[in-house]
């Protein structure tokens, strides 16, 4: 079981890697991320690395791995994966006899040069966040903003696995056709209601055969963890193109990861109980088991930052916008998402990218994206420094933040995934 707590979890291991005993760090020795990393300024190739505290572990120098290559270790099992977590937790503890075999593969975090975390092969958006859903489809249908389906079955369409990037992104400006509501034909041009969407990632690990579908069970044996993830909007050109297909152009032109795959077993001690409001629909019997109402939902806490060309240019730190929690956002949960995407027989290979769709909480405060925190741009937000916003302009830099806390456990981060908006070129 990947929420199965073990010896690696122990909220009293402390590392030799002095960073990594610090308050507050996204990566204490209970995390232990994955990530490609290689030296700042190298033409070599990216290698495997585990993050602890301020510094990354080559794994394959310490002698932990034989390939550079992610996908071939997502695709391992879920018990090859704990294993591989037992043998880090065991050498990076304070005492152990591999500090000094392993100090020599340590790099410092800030002298690498980080890059999407995997090969992905293919990116699949679902819309788990209902209230998302639910404030979006209220300015477009007021009299029923959810569909019919939407209770039923995990909504998602297939995006563009080619523009999604590292965290630090800079992209210019998307530019497609809109129409004005009173116009009889669209124009051409810049979006000028250009937005981010706060979402997780789900990384797949071990993949399916073609025409064999993954039962609730065994779902999570197929995840190999969790991002952070912004997949940048287009609203105005959404609007116009989204009928009857859906999002096209409006979407695929940047999508932002963070670098660092927090493990299904680092979440262990952060799952929470799936539950459905009262009057609300129980999942059809594939997408359901005992342990998914148990255990199936994450506790993540989501933040978003955004730091404008004039705050940045005056020496002024990003001021926060939102935050919220994923247990509250999402009305379907990740092991859900694997079933109904295999349940048609479709194959999944290590390396899949899920998002999670737009992740945002009941209140205006925890919204996941402009679009909502100012209600379709209607109600512009002012920023401590006097700028106002309702959509994203040029310059403007939007962070996305994740963590998890829970007493008894210690605290352990997403880290942070941010992008850069540039004039349309």
């Amino acid at each position: 079981m990947t929420n199965a707590l073990n010896a690696t979890h122990d909220p009293k291991l402390k590392s030799w890697v002095s960073s990594a005993n610090e308050a507050g760090c996204d990566f204490p020795i209970q995390n232990l991320p994955f990530g490609r990393f290689r030296p700042s300024g190298s033409k070599e190739g990216f290698r495997i690395g585990v993050a602890i505290g301020d510094q990354v572990l080559d794994l394959k120098a310490a002698g932990l791995v034989d390939t550079d290559d992610m996908n071939l270790l997502l695709a391992q099992s879920a018990a090859e994966r704990q294993a591989l977590r037992s043998a880090l937790s065991e050498g990076l503890r304070e005492g152990s006899a591999k500090q000094a075999a392993w100090s020599k593969a340590l790099h410092a975090q800030s002298a690498v040069e980080l890059t999407v975390p995997c090969r992905i092969g293919d990116y699949t958006d679902f819309y788990t966040g209902i209230h998302h859903a639910t404030a979006v489809g209220r300015q477009f249908r007021p009299d029923q903003p959810l569909m019919p389906n939407y209770k039923w079955v995990p909504i998602g369409y297939h995006g563009r696995a080619s523009s999604i990037a590292v965290s630090g992104q800079r992209f210019k400006r998307p530019q497609g056709q809109t129409r004005a509501p009173d116009a009889a034909e669209p124009v051409f041009g810049p979006s000028k209601r250009l937005d981010y969407e706060l979402e997780l990632g789900f990384i797949v690990g071990r993949g399916n055969a073609l025409g064999e579908p993954v039962a609730m069970v065994e779902a999570e044996q197929h995840l190999f963890g969790v991002t952070l993830f912004n997949d940048w909007s287009a609203r105005d050109l959404q609007a116009w193109e989204y009928q009857p297909l859906g999002p096209f152009l409006s979407k695929n032109f940047a999508s932002t990861m963070s670098p660092w795959i927090v493990t299904m077993e680092a979440l262990a001690p952060f799952r929470a109980k799936f539950e459905r409001p009262a009057g609300d629909p129980q999942p059809l019997p594939y997408l359901d088991s005992p342990a998914n109402r148990e255990s199936g939902a994450l506790d993540i806490t989501l933040e978003v930052w955004l730091q404008t060309a004039k705050m940045r240019e005056a020496g002024e730190p990003a001021v926060r916008l939102t935050r919220g929690n994923t247990a509250e956002a999402a009305y379907w949960t990740p092991a859900q998402l694997v079933a109904h995407h295999t349940v048609n027989g479709c194959n999944l290979q290590p390396g899949d990218l899920f998002g999670s769709g737009t992740l945002s909480g009941p209140t205006q405060d925890q919204s996941g994206s402009l679009l909502e925190l100012t209600v379709g741009g209607k109600q512009p937000i002012t920023l401590p420094n006097g700028e106002r916003r309702s959509f994203l302009e040029d310059g403007d830099t939007l962070t996305l933040r994740g963590y998890c806390e829970r007493a008894g456990a210690v605290r352990i981060g997403l880290g942070e995934v941010s992008g850069t908006v540039l004039a349309a070129g």
